[in-house]
């Protein structure tokens, strides 16, 4: 299977780094190819601009936007690995999202409604949070941020959203606790895939 993999952390020793190279670690143990996309590293320009969507509505979609929607159309999986800041994915991720998967590349529309165009392609979900995770839980924060990304942009572009990983109290806990984590990144990779 060809994997994208879209990571979005400032950090190199961050935890999110951590479960990024579990992940790519676990793919390729099982012979998959894996693709990843540091957004911070490749310096992606995330603020979506007039001129970026009059060229797409010409049918000259530029150049950064392209090779994304490149991968992603290669891919049989996209997994996004992020924290998440002030409820939400962090805003160079946003803008990833945004800017690549435009209309008429992700999804159209026609007269029965939205047209799903990534649909056939599977996708996973892993955060960290600082918020411990009974709190979010009980608050309805979990379930919102599941329908804000499985719902609302994966399955929205027909991408089927395999498993969704929330961790958090991550910078909390201890390294025995953050191995364990660890260890369900691994083993989720390896039920799924």
């Amino acid at each position: 299977m060809n994997h994208l993999v879209v990571y979005a952390h400032p950090h190199a020793d961050s935890f999110n780094h951590a479960i990024l190279e579990t992940t790519v670690n676990a793919l390729k143990a099982k012979g998959h190819e894996v693709n990843v996309r540091d957004l911070y590293a490749l310096n992606f320009q995330p603020v979506l601009k007039a001129e970026d969507t009059a060229a797409m509505r010409a049918g000259q979609t530029p150049a950064d936007i392209q090779a994304e929607q490149d991968l992603i159309s290669k891919a049989d999986v996209i997994t996004f690995i992020y924290p998440i800041w002030w409820t939400g994915m962090p805003a160079i991720l946003k803008g990833y999202v945004d800017r690549v998967f435009s209309y008429g590349f992700a999804y159209a529309s026609s007269d029965e409604g939205i047209v799903k165009l990534l649909t056939g392609k599977k996708g996973l979900m892993i955060n960290t949070h600082g918020t411990p995770k009974e709190i979010y839980d009980q608050i309805g924060m979990t379930a919102g941020l599941k329908i804000t990304t499985d719902t609302g942009i994966f399955e929205f572009t027909g991408i089927e959203p395999v498993e969704h990983l929330l961790f958090g109290s991550v910078p909390y806990v201890d390294d025995a606790a953050r191995k364990e984590m660890l260890k369900q990144v691994e083993q989720t990779v390896q039920a799924k895939f």
